[in-house]
């Protein structure tokens, strides 16, 4: 716990926004804007780490101080200019150590993050429990340290809680962060993790998706947690009347001859690798058909 004199506690906020910024000028007004208007009746603190911006950044949070101060809001400056960034982890991580706040909600002055079906900006958390879980990882470019976090916090028993309201507008363009993360490097982090934490619990399972998605997932598997796979399914007869997948590419011999069935004729558990929305609610239709329970029966990985 935080031990401190009585006007420190007093200065102290209840919520701190953590803001990461590297060379985020076009966005910045847009992006503070947002936090000037937030309807929050407590105490908020703006946290900034500058990460070596070479644009006007920085002359645009000076702007915004005073106004945000004016209504309320306590702001906390921090950075450095040396001549290269350091990256989103270190600087979210810099962020949080000059804030004060019992909470942590994240903002991203651009779109970070590549991949997680939890998007980083999304994230509020106490800070006891970033403290247990993290910090992130300061790689840098190339280190998705969002999802890496993400998966700390899974591993020690973290939950989530979801909130059916759109509360954040997500900005995406081409000089974003996520770009410097490979989809490849992504993709592998997902696979190991599910190695790790599910797959084990389970003696077979069936990949649901017979086409690209799915016997990409096979592939990628360890030729242990491939032997656990007994069938792929799926709804396209085309994929179902060729009877079975054969991974030619395995060491194996003879090589796995992996049977495609219907859905409604494979046994769960499934890992679903059929991504949601886009087959106007077909897909959700089956799988709900199925009275499975998440977690149990059924994952998705898509």
């Amino acid at each position: 716990m935080w031990a401190g004199r009585p006007e420190e506690e007093a200065m102290r906020a209840q919520v701190s926004v953590i803001l990461p910024v590297h060379n985020a000028e076009p966005w910045l007004d847009e992006c503070l804007r947002s936090v000037w208007q937030q309807d929050f009746e407590g105490s908020l603190e703006l946290s900034v780490f500058n990460d070596a911006s070479k644009d006007k950044s920085m002359a645009i949070i000076e702007k915004w101080k005073g106004k945000l101060e004016g209504s309320g809001i306590l702001v906390v400056i921090g950075g450095h200019d040396s001549p290269s960034p350091r990256g989103v982890g270190y600087s979210k991580n810099q962020a949080i150590a000059q804030s004060s706040g019992s909470y942590l909600c994240f903002l991203d002055s651009v779109f970070t993050s590549n991949g997680p079906t939890v998007v980083m900006p999304t994230w509020f958390c106490s800070r006891a429990w970033f403290s247990h879980v993290g910090p992130f990882d300061e790689g840098g470019q190339g280190v998705p340290e969002d999802l890496l976090l993400f998966y700390n916090h899974l591993r020690k028993g973290g939950g989530i809680r979801r909130v059916d309201q759109s509360l954040l507008l997500y900005r995406y363009h081409p000089s974003a962060a996520t770009h410097s993360v490979l989809e490849s490097t992504i993709w592998t982090h997902r696979v190991r993790f599910l190695e790790e934490r599910a797959l084990p619990h389970w003696a077979t399972f069936t990949i649901w998706n017979a086409g690209k998605q799915g016997r990409r997932l096979y592939r990628s598997l360890t030729a242990e947690a491939r032997r656990k796979v007994v069938a792929f399914c799926d709804v396209d007869e085309n994929k179902i009347k060729k009877g079975f997948y054969c991974y030619e590419d395995s060491q194996e011999k003879p090589k796995p001859r992996v049977p495609i069935l219907h859905f409604r004729a494979a046994r769960p558990p499934f890992v679903i690798c059929v991504k949601l929305d886009l087959t106007g609610g077909a897909f959700e239709d089956n799988l709900r058909s199925l009275h499975l329970q998440e977690g149990r029966d059924f994952l998705h990985f898509s």
